[in-house]
Parts: C-alpha cells; structure tokens; sequence
C-alpha cells in the first residue's frame, strides 16, 4: 500500500506543479504586457510634458510684439555689424549678453549667423546702438 501512495502522492505532485506552471505563464505574460505599456505611457507622458514645457516658455518669455511705426518693422540685423558694434562698445560677448538680457552663448552665434535674435531682442540691440561707451559701463555698473 505504501507503492500505492507514494505514487499517489508524486501524481498529485506532478498535476499541481503542471497547473502552477500554466497559472505562472499566463501572469508573466501578463505582467510584461504590462510593463511595456506603463514604458510606453511614461515614454508619452515625457514627450507630453516637454512639448508642455516648450509651449509655456514660448508664451512667457515671447510675448507677440507689437510694432507702433514703420521703423520698428524695418529692424534689420547683421552678423558682422553686431560684431563690430561690440568690439566699437569694447564689450565681451557676456558683457553684450547681459546688456541685451540674454547669454554670451547667444551672443557668439549671432555674430557667426548660426542664429538670429528675436523681434524683442531686436529692439534692444537698436536701443544699445544708440548708446554709447559711458552709458553702456553704467548699465552694466548700475
């Protein structure tokens, strides 16, 4: 009787284990569908966001311009005429930078023409080429 029960006893063994490993599979299976989906969802929930954020920088730091006359219109902008009104200030490019509100960065590559100021800061570089040597120092003093 004991051949008969052990026997007994390895069949039910051999049955549980076979049903676990099923229930296993199916919630593995599961379980990595859902982790490729929550992947997915974080990786929209990023895109999401920094298309959020690019949209509030341009409606914060952007505001539409509007122009009074023709001569704000009309504002052009040269490379190598920024240049020489920098080096004309004896200005660095962080000096010229923080005059016009933005970086030295900005102010590099507008003198290489890989980039081109906005309408704003368009304004500014007009009101600074109306200045000369002594007021620049003293807004960058003051």
């Amino acid at each position: 009787m004991s051949t008969f029960a052990n026997q007994l006893k390895s069949e039910i063994a051999r049955i549980s284990k076979k049903e676990i490993k099923a229930e296993n599979a199916a919630l593995k299976k599961a379980s990595s569908h859902y982790r490729s989906e929550i992947a997915s969802l974080k990786r929209r929930l990023s895109s999401l966001e920094l298309s959020i954020a690019r949209l509030t920088k341009h409606t914060v730091t952007a505001p539409a311009v509007v122009a009074e006359d023709d001569s704000e219109k009309s504002l052009r902008f040269r490379p190598a005429g920024f240049a020489k009104l920098r080096q004309k200030l004896d200005l660095s490019a962080n000096e010229m930078g923080a005059l016009l509100g933005v970086t030295g960065q900005s102010v590099y590559k507008w003198e290489k023409g890989t980039a081109r100021p906005r309408a704003s800061q368009l304004k500014a570089i007009a009101a600074v080429r109306k200045m000369g040597k002594k007021q620049v120092l003293e807004l960058l003093a003051g």
